[in-house]
């Protein structure tokens, strides 16, 4: 799964890719080439695969999980202020 989000211009993520096997490697290549965070949570992962297609918002029951991941992601790219 690929996931875009913008928090100033997008009510909520957007799935840009979803695959498996091999359209999921290239999924990677693709991220890990462009300097994409690669996060892992496979039970996230699958959920998402099942319930969401591409060019879709994920469904509310997954905002919060998504949440946490685009909150580590911006903390690994300093876009957050860590708390005090």
């Amino acid at each position: 799964m690929a996931l875009k989000y913008d928090m100033d211009l997008m009510a909520a993520p957007l799935v840009v890719a979803k695959g498996a096997d091999y359209l999921a490697l290239q999924i990677r290549k693709i991220a890990d080439a462009n300097a994409v965070p690669i996060i892992e949570n496979p039970p996230l992962a699958r959920a998402l695969f099942a319930a969401v297609e591409v060019d879709q918002e994920i469904p509310e029951e997954h905002y919060k999980a998504v949440a946490e991941v685009i909150g580590f992601v911006m903390r690994l790219k300093g876009k957050v202020l860590a708390k005090h």
